[in-house]
């Protein structure tokens, strides 16, 4: 929350929801103008699909209930509510997945974070080294305060080609970075935000396990009043990791992000729930908790809920970058 960001002026109001835009490494179309391309395909959110979850695992009707559960609950979290938003929820030891408006595009704000210090990661590990003690320290202040100095002096260090080899190499196709310096007009999908957060969950090509465990590490030590979103409901036992995002980016209009995994010895998963046009930051992160709340029963049922939900902070409200003046 601390730092300055200059924000873009202008551009179209956004309202969540345009169709994925892919990017390859070699487009010949300028990051400015897919950028511009995917604000001007901007669409209210579609209604939801019949079925929500997916059950990938065919071992007995339990899972099955299970999913129809998780799509009950999941619409009945966000029902009557006047955001807009994307939902993606993974739990492989369940085999079940769910997502609502999941390829859908939303504004980043500092949930970018995570996908910056991610990229860093890949780079140190290309060029055979360990971050710097400056940049530990820089992105120490990213993620557990979400400085946004710090994020700046980071996506300026990793640069536009870093950033997107990252996202290429870990299939984030969807993602669109922010034009310029201009990390908070990010555009993400809460299936590609799922994506990165497997990423650091389980062992892959792209990111070393001390990278992963790094970066996880830093998103379990967030500072209790950015606390709030996904971890909500969360139960007793498990180790909360998370990063949200929140300012008006679309003034009145607050975009309100929080991506999350929760683990337990061996057993993770998974929750991503993006917002747009909320009347304020609180309202967002309610939408969100109703959301997480359901969610983190439904996979744990014989477990007690430890998170409570959030109750508000005198930093609420107060955008975590800074937005133009109208």
């Amino acid at each position: 929350m601390r730092g300055n960001h200059q924000r873009r002026r202008g551009g179209r109001a956004w309202i969540a929801g345009c169709a994925a835009v892919a990017w390859a490494a070699t487009s010949v179309v300028p990051a400015q103008a897919a950028w511009a391309a995917s604000q001007d395909t901007a669409r209210p959110a579609v209604a939801k699909a019949p079925h929500l979850c997916t059950v990938w695992t065919h071992d007995g009707q339990k899972r099955t209930q299970l999913a129809d559960k998780l799509d009950t609950d999941i619409e009945a979290a966000v029902h009557g509510r006047g955001d807009t938003y994307g939902v993606r929820v993974k739990d492989p030891d369940l085999g079940i997945e769910c997502g609502l408006n999941s390829t859908e595009h939303f504004k980043s704000a500092s949930a970018i974070k995570a996908t910056i210090l991610a990229a860093l990661l890949l780079k140190a590990h290309e060029q055979h080294r360990s971050l710097t003690a400056h940049e530990k320290s820089l992105a120490y202040s990213m993620i557990t305060v979400s400085d946004n100095n710090a994020a700046t002096a980071l996506w300026n260090d990793v640069g536009r080609a870093g950033l997107q080899k990252f996202l290429d190499l870990g299939k984030m196709k969807a993602t669109v970075l922010g034009p310029g310096g201009y990390w908070g007009d990010s555009l993400l999908t809460a299936k590609d935000e799922t994506t990165l957060l497997w990423l650091l969950l389980r062992p892959n090509a792209v990111l070393t396990t001390a990278a992963r465990d790094y970066e996880l590490s830093l998103m379990a030590h967030v500072v209790s009043y950015e606390r709030w979103g996904v971890p909500a409901g969360a139960p007793a036992g498990f180790k909360v990791h998370v990063k949200n995002g929140w300012a008006p980016l679309d003034a009145p209009f607050w975009n309100v992000n929080s991506i999350g995994c929760f683990t337990h010895g061996k057993k993770a998963y998974s929750i991503v729930v993006l917002t747009a046009g909320n009347p304020s930051m609180a309202y967002g992160i309610t939408t969100i908790e109703n959301v997480a709340i359901k969610v983190h029963h439904d996979l744990n049922s014989s477990l007690t809920a430890a998170v409570p939900r959030s109750t508000r902070n005198a930093s609420w409200g107060i955008p975590d970058e800074n937005t133009p003046k109208n």
